[in-house]
């Protein structure tokens, strides 16, 4: 099976910054969709960013547009989500997911095929 492996994730004050890393297999890397979930306890898992295998379409849900940033590194095959300003609210566990790219964006996580194993983030008040 396909897995995708995590790094980063961390402890904030409200309004600092945290970068989360996803290993991404290289024979996948080039030809997928990447993108970013998040999940709260007892909350769903929740769609925030996704990117074309291009790198030059990107989607975010809309309470993130202005302070997350979703990059790729196609040498590194690694898929990057920048997080700035961040809001007590958005203390979750975030994972990163790939699929085949599409035609459009897709929000739904079983729309994607394969996912990282999560990362912690708190933002405290």
């Amino acid at each position: 099976q396909v897995q995708l492996v995590q790094s980063g994730g961390g402890s904030v004050q409200a309004g600092g910054s945290l970068r989360l890393s996803c290993a991404v297999p290289g024979d996948i890397f080039r030809t997928s969709a990447l993108a970013w979930f998040r999940q709260a306890p007892g909350k769903r898992r929740e769609f925030a960013a996704t990117m074309s295998w291009s790198g030059d379409k990107f989607y975010y849900t809309s309470s993130v547009k202005g302070r997350f940033s979703i990059s790729r590194d196609n040498a590194k095959n690694t898929v990057y989500l920048i997080m700035n300003s961040l809001r007590p609210e958005e203390t979750a566990v975030y994972y990163c997911a790939e699929r085949r790219c599409g035609t459009e964006a897709a929000v739904l996580p079983a729309e994607y095929n394969y996912w990282g194993q999560g990362s912690q983030v708190t933002v405290s008040s």
